[in-house]
């Protein structure tokens, strides 16, 4: 995934965000992103960059997924995130290349469209959704367990404990770390892009 820093001195970042498919490599040159697919090159002009999103979004075998999302004038998006497949069942990690990465990306935004907004977590009434489902999740867990223990089938209840453990465990990050704020023009939150040298 991410090879060894290369020669030039300018930022970048690969990335395989698919167990199958190619990796994608993203270098900030001057002004622009280029995104390096494999059989072809694309150009972000930094000026058309009208929103940076940061996220935490875990995948099916990781909960250390973290996203950072471009939104361009045009509509388009641009997404990478810090984790890249190296098979079907193995990830790679390096949370500290990722954030230089991301910091670079984020301050070259700034000063090419200093109207840029930057947010973090997910737009308010998706992650409002996200956190009645929980809650209404964890509230009939609860429930189930306060019947099962009244009942006297202990087991039922212990096992809703176990369940009820751990969604807490997974619903919890989801609600918390993508609460929808407002940053400062190129802030990059150490909550949601992860890697920051001490």
């Amino acid at each position: 995934m991410m090879d060894e820093e290369q020669d030039d001195t300018l930022p970048s970042w690969r990335q395989r965000p698919k167990p199958v498919g190619y990796e994608i490599g993203y270098k900030l040159v001057g002004d622009t992103l280029e995104i390096d697919r494999t059989r072809r090159v694309d150009s972000v002009r930094l000026s058309a960059v009208e929103q940076v999103r940061f996220l935490y979004a875990p995948g099916n075998i990781s909960s250390k997924g973290y996203k950072t999302q471009l939104r361009l004038s045009d509509g388009r998006t641009v997404t990478f995130g810090n984790l890249s497949w190296r098979s079907l069942t193995d990830l790679d990690r390096d949370d500290a290349r990722y954030h230089r990465f991301v910091t670079a990306l984020a301050a070259a935004i700034a000063r090419a469209n200093p109207r840029a907004r930057f947010v973090a977590g997910r737009p308010k009434p998706l992650w409002l959704g996200l956190a009645v489902v929980g809650a209404l999740s964890m509230l009939m867990l609860a429930v189930f367990t306060l019947r099962a223990f009244q009942q006297g089938a202990t087991n039922a209840g212990l096992l809703g404990i176990l369940l009820i453990a751990a969604s807490f465990w997974q619903v919890w990050p989801l609600v918390n770390l993508n609460r929808p704020r407002e940053l400062a023009t190129g802030e990059v939150p150490d909550t949601l892009v992860p890697g920051r040298a001490g």
